[in-house]
């Protein structure tokens, strides 16, 4: 998988898949407030259009915000801890340092124009109350836009109600009702279902009825517009007030819009077929989307033969229980958050629920085991994306592991099993969380255990919490010699061998490498091998001895196949370091700008690092200007990702003569102004500069 851009776009808003109908006040009031205001809370009752409303709007409001409109969605995320990172994660930030992430937060928003859309808040309220009142706090510029049931609750928040949409009032229903945006969604959803519907004189009085029983809820709406394949409009209307009758006991009092929602799902969920019913129940399991693969293994049953779910997928998707989330491959489905809670009601008395969500952890594990087996493959970086896909059901399976009697073990195993990723891709404050949950609840001696203490222990490591780190190391050795597990034994090794690097202790490194290399070849674990060559190369460059580490480094760079875009950056980047370090500009330049090519789309770390060396070398070769500059734009990288300069003493030196060369040449006026040039410019501008 080659990409042909790495420009990250200035939003993540997904595209409308379905046409957006009137709302023209609210949208332009929603605006209008956000231009004056720096918190606005969107609220109404569930399917009333909070999302679509405030989506329209943001779009709209683009080119007012220079440093992107970021979308949020919050209805898959139960443990409110991860909130921050969940903000983190959707904004790119890769700080592995231990930092709090909000901390990390202010930082990164406090110099930015940005517009945070923070969606389905109604669960998490307190927590994202917090949130919102420390972002706005640090980051002048800063604006949130949320939407939730009910409001957050703090200073400053402005609060915008939707309404349902207007229908026509019955005692003077006419043929010019058709304005009504009840009626005009009815109209478009139903002509979508069947193509040549439309409202007219035969049929207007009906039509606005059916919006009138449905209280101008879109949801609710859309639910009945779809029906048209299947019944005559008179025949829905009489069917629908029957039914709701039925349910209200009789009554024909004005329910309560939530109960007319509820009974508008209840009337669609019955119509629906017993399989179409049964695959509605069983994917309300997923915390954030699915696609059709996920859809097959976990919700396939005695009601649902595996080899019909595409069809069924397909008539929730006619019926608008799924909406189809992009046309990507593969597609991914999701439900709206009322239906997907609708779902789980009904789920909940069948008994059915913990072993449904031991199906959903297995896939997911699965998932995982297989990125894994994929590293140093060609597909390694489509793997990491569908990683990142599937980061809310991941979650959902670590917490179903660490919530439920008797599933910690699988916890500490799917906690563990992504570590190439893990390490490679600065997912460590998150790692860590599952991880210490895993390890504090399953304490008996596993494999699981020793990996996911070397696991735990690297992380430790990254983030300067060096006594963590080496006591979970030296704890996961001892187990792994125990339990004769070669990999565990080998990994643990490895990280106590760069636990001595990271403290200049560069002998004992090395051995401690070489020890781990031995042992990852006799486990015939290929990725330990290609780590432990990567870091045996930067360790023998270090330790001057140059004829070694190109050994390594080429051993390690031959292990990547050559699509293998995350490895194999890595890899080249630690060759250039040697190259760097034995005067071979031009060749570690070659090296450099060719990782750098490579890792530009997920590695933000692998960036600052080559970055460095590039300065380093534009210094080396007289072009001062050009290195202050790349120095400047390295800053804001290792900035980003929670790595300061002075700890990373392999590199210090040169960074230090680096420095000194370009700022005696341009003298301290000249080095300044173009050091912070290089804060200024983008990455994209300086990486399409330097390859």
């Amino acid at each position: 998988m080659t990409p042909t851009s790495s420009r990250r776009p200035k939003n993540n808003l997904p595209a409308e898949v379905t046409s957006f109908v009137d709302r023209r006040r609210e949208v332009a009031e929603t605006k209008r407030v956000l231009r004056r205001r720096r918190l606005l809370t969107v609220t109404g009752v569930a399917g009333v259009g909070k999302t679509r409303l405030v989506l329209r709007a943001a779009a709209q409001l683009r080119e007012e915000f220079p440093d992107g409109i970021w979308l949020v969605e919050l209805a898959g995320l139960t443990d409110d801890k991860l909130l921050p990172q969940t903000v983190a994660d959707v904004l790119g930030l890769q700080d592995q340092s231990a930092r709090s992430t909000v901390d990390i937060l202010f930082d990164y928003l406090r110099d930015k124009q940005l517009l945070l859309v923070l969606d389905n808040c109604e669960h998490l309220v307190d927590t994202s109350a917090i949130l919102a009142d420390a972002l706005l706090g640090a980051a002048p510029e800063l604006r949130i836009l949320a939407t939730s049931r009910q409001a957050l609750g703090t200073t400053g928040e402005y609060l915008l109600e939707v309404p349902p949409l207007p229908v026509p009032d019955l005692r003077h229903v006419t043929s010019s009702s058709t304005p009504y945006a009840a009626v005009r969604l009815f109209a478009e959803r139903a002509a979508t279902a069947m193509p040549g519907f439309r409202v007219d004189a035969t049929n207007h009085e009906v039509v606005a009825q059916i919006c009138d029983r449905l209280d101008g809820i879109p949801l609710a709406i859309e639910l009945a517009a779809v029906r048209v394949r299947a019944m005559s409009i008179r025949q829905m209307l009489a069917r629908l007030g029957d039914y709701f009758e039925f349910l209200a006991g009789g009554s024909r009092v004005s329910a309560p819009r939530v109960q007319t929602l509820r009974r508008a799902i209840d009337w669609s969920f019955d119509l629906c077929s017993a399989s179409e019913r049964a695959l509605w129940v069983r994917a309300c399991v997923f915390a954030d989307g699915f696609d059709l693969d996920a859809a097959e293994v976990i919700c396939s049953c005695q009601e649902v033969a595996r080899e019909t779910v595409l069809d069924l997928v397909a008539g929730l998707v006619d019926k608008s229980v799924l909406i189809r989330m992009d046309h990507g491959d593969p597609a991914r489905y999701r439900m709206p958050e009322p239906i997907r809670q609708y779902g789980e009601e009904r789920l909940a008395p069948s008994g059915l629920r913990t072993a449904l969500r031991a199906r959903h952890r297995n896939h997911y594990r699965h998932l995982i085991e297989n990125a894994t087996r994929e590293w140093l493959g060609p597909n390694e970086v489509e793997w990491l994306v569908r990683l990142q896909r599937e980061h809310a059901n991941i979650r959902a399976a670590l917490e179903f592991c660490l919530t439920t009697p008797g599933e910690a073990q699988a916890g500490l195993e799917i906690a563990a099993a992504p570590w190439t990723y893990l390490i490679l891709t600065g997912s460590h404050r998150e790692g860590r969380h599952w991880l210490d949950q895993a390890l504090e609840l399953s304490q008996e001696p596993s494999s699981a255990r020793a990996n996911a203490l070397w696991t735990g222990g690297w992380i430790a490591l990254q983030q300067a919490d060096v006594a963590a780190g080496q006591s979970m190391v030296e704890e996961s050795r001892a187990l792994a010699q125990r339990l004769h597990d070669e990999s565990a034994f080998a990994h643990a090794t490895r990280i106590s061998g760069m636990a001595a690097f990271y403290q200049n202790d560069l002998q004992r490194a090395v051995t401690l490498l070489e020890d781990a290399l031995t042992h990852h070849h006799a486990a015939g674990d290929l990725a330990g091998v290609w780590i432990a060559l990567l870091q045996l190369t930067v360790a023998t460059a270090v330790a001057d001895d140059p004829e070694r580490a190109v050994a390594f480094g080429e051993e390690c760079l031959a292990l990547s196949e050559t699509r293998a875009h995350l490895s194999r950056s890595w890899a080249l980047w630690s060759l250039g370091f040697v190259k760097w370090l034995t005067g071979d500009r031009q060749q570690a330049g070659k090296l450099i700008r060719e990782s750098l090519r490579l890792g530009r789309f997920h590695n933000q770390w692998g960036i600052a690092h080559s970055l460095e060396i590039l300065a380093w070398i534009a210094a080396a070769e007289g072009d001062d200007e050009h290195a202050a500059r790349l120095l400047g734009t390295a800053r804001k990288v290792w900035k980003s990702v929670g790595t300061p300069m002075a700890g990373l003493t392999h590199l210090a030196p040169s960074h230090a003569q680096c420095v000194k060369r370009a700022r005696r040449a341009l003298g301290n006026e000249k080095f300044a102004a173009a050091f912070h040039k290089g804060t200024r410019l983008t990455l994209d501008e300086v990486i399409e500069a330097t390859t």
